[in-house]
């Protein structure tokens, strides 16, 4: 690309950051710890040993600092997939296009991208307060198809299991399915269950919750617990990891996502201490991502 791209689609604030996350390309490291609350991000920073800043937009928070010689950012994204496709895209215009000039650098710049949140189990044997790493991000919501993007093999047969084995409701959905990044998911083995997660574009129905609005697909959860293909399980649902996938493997990023269960939906169980969890399972991924 030889013409800068336009104000409207690249936008900066005053102090020449990026519009939405309000940050520079100096102020990102390229290892980023993604969390949904914004008052996690300072719950992932208390850890750090140095500081060097922090910045807030909206709901976009983030801390960027040092443990020990390893320097990380934590930033906030807000909840659902709308809002990582703002996060991602804007993390990689930082790492990969010259903001002065404009005009993407000429050796992309591949971050490391890795979200810690929580997560409802769809397996009786994955139990409240465990921690999952997904394999695969199954989205659910529509994100993905807005984007050119190619599956492996593998992803395109898992894809055609869960489509025949599970018939969502017409103009529902369509799925999409993206592997996780094998080189940061090697890093977490010991204490951490492994399955394909499911994105979903909201937080009742979408989850098989009803309130008082009726399911369109009020076997959805059944359906997904009993899903299997070649000893694959979908093991828990939440509502960022599909597009985080999805887009990493547009932009050319290496992403994972690893959850705390808060809830087992078929034991019908609440964590009794759900921040405990989250807690525990920040400390042990920075131990892991700082070694």
């Amino acid at each position: 690309m030889t013409t800068p791209i336009a104000e409207s689609e690249l936008i900066l604030n005053a102090r020449g950051a990026i519009y939405h996350l309000d940050l520079r390309s100096d102020e990102l490291a390229d290892t980023i710890i993604t969390v949904g609350d914004p008052d996690r991000v300072k719950a992932v920073s208390k850890h750090f040993d140095h500081i060097e800043g922090r910045y807030q937009h909206r709901e976009f928070v983030t801390h960027t600092g040092r443990i020990g010689a390893k320097r990380l950012s934590v930033v906030s994204t807000g909840i659902g997939t709308d809002n990582i496709d703002i996060v991602l895209n804007e993390l990689d215009a930082l790492a990969n296009i010259d903001l002065a000039t404009r005009l993407p650098r000429e050796e992309p710049v591949s971050l490391r991208i890795i979200r810690l949140g929580t997560s409802g189990s769809l397996q009786e044997n994955i139990p409240v307060d465990s921690f999952v790493v997904s394999s695969h991000g199954l989205g659910l919501d529509n994100l993905l198809p807005f984007y050119t993007y190619h599956n492996t093999p593998e992803e395109l047969q898992l894809l055609e299991a869960f489509r025949g084995q599970i018939r969502m409701h017409p103009n529902a959905a369509r799925p999409y399915l993206i592997e996780a990044s094998a080189a940061l998911a090697g890093l977490f083995t010991d204490g951490f269950h492994h399955g394909i997660t499911v994105t979903c574009p909201g937080f009742y129905a979408p989850q098989g919750r009803q309130l008082r609005g009726h399911l369109s697909h009020p076997e959805l959860i059944d359906q997904l617990t009993g899903f299997s293909f070649e000893n694959r399980h979908i093991t828990n649902f939440e509502m960022e990891t599909a597009g985080i996938y999805g887009l990493g493997r547009v932009l050319g990023h290496e992403c994972l996502s690893i959850s705390a269960i808060v809830a087992n939906r078929i034991r019908k169980e609440f964590s009794k201490d759900g921040n405990a969890a989250v807690e525990s399972l920040i400390a042990k991924a920075l131990g892991i991502l700082a070694a």
